[in-house]
């Protein structure tokens, strides 16, 4: 064998470790997404989101460091259902990525791949900012979160196939203690299910439908319209013959009106985290869900 034949032969040897950890990268929209992708990639993907628990998807910027991060993306996964309608188009039309254009492997909806509630019979500009597909907070139900990391396991797999059986192995792992802490999270909100609550904004009801809430009124005149004085007013006076049990406001979002609400009534308030913090997993993060509503709620 001649030295130029060796000499080839070594150099493709040498790259495969390089080609066989090559990661795939990920762009989130949201943490929950981020966080749900690294369980299921491990050390097979690099993840990022665009946002952060202290801010609401609706209203984000599509911002040239986030068009960079797009930009080097393999799949983009995202709620969908109209929740990043303001931002993410322009990202992917300027990111130049073909990869992760909608109707390709790289582009994955959460909300796609499960039922949604409070899909509207009517719209209507004058209803607010409401969800022509439904509504697209599903990560407030973690039934919904096992569907949809099967199917973006899938997808990985697609992406990646030269490691489908690793992913595979991350799918059994995750969903394997992920039912078991769906039990333990049932289990301990037991005795808040039938619970009357008042929500800020409408992105709790796969949390009502789960834990069997009721929901009596919102703070919202109508969805992502701020609370006005007139409306607040009208809650006082509704209290009187609906009593709630619970206030609950998002903690990215503005407590006043909920405060001043529950400084009337005497009814306890509880900023809730909507989303996965930094360094935080999905059980993390669920556990301390949990943990806030049941103290809070008596």
């Amino acid at each position: 064998m001649t030295t130029k034949i060796l000499f080839i032969l070594f150099l493709f040897i040498i790259s495969l470790p390089a080609y066989s950890t090559a990661q795939v990268n990920i762009f989130a929209c949201e943490p929950e997404w981020a966080a749900l992708s690294q369980e299921l990639g491990g050390s097979l993907v690099t993840t990022f989101s665009a946002t952060t628990a202290q801010q609401d998807p609706h209203y984000i910027q599509a911002r040239p460091s986030l068009i960079a991060k797009i930009r080097h993306a393999d799949i983009v996964v995202c709620s969908g259902a109209g929740l990043e309608i303001g931002w993410l188009p322009v990202l992917l039309r300027k990111s130049g990525n073909s990869k992760v254009q909608p109707g390709q492997k790289g582009y994955f909806m959460s909300t796609k791949m499960v039922k949604l509630l409070d899909k509207p019979t009517i719209l209507d500009r004058s209803m607010g900012d409401v969800h022509a597909a439904g509504n697209p907070h599903i990560q407030l139900d973690p039934r919904r979160i096992s569907i949809v990391a099967k199917k973006l396991s899938q997808r990985l797999q697609q992406i990646d196939p030269s490691h489908t059986s690793k992913y595979q192995s991350k799918l059994k792992q995750f969903k394997s203690r992920w039912q078991q802490a769906i039990k333990r999270w049932h289990k301990k909100s037991k005795g808040i299910q039938g619970k009357s609550i008042i929500v800020q904004h409408n992105s709790w009801v796969y949390l009502q439908q789960w834990l069997k809430l009721n929901k009596v009124a919102e703070l919202e005149p109508k969805p992502g319209v701020p609370p006005s004085s007139s409306h607040l007013s009208s809650l006082l006076t509704q209290m009187q013959q609906t009593p709630a049990d619970i206030i609950i406001y998002s903690t990215y979002q503005n407590p006043k009106a909920a405060h001043w609400l529950a400084k009337k009534t005497g009814v306890q308030v509880v900023a809730l985290p909507a989303t996965v913090s930094a360094d935080e997993t999905l059980f993390h993060w669920m556990d301390r869900l949990i943990q806030l509503l049941t103290e809070h709620i008596k």
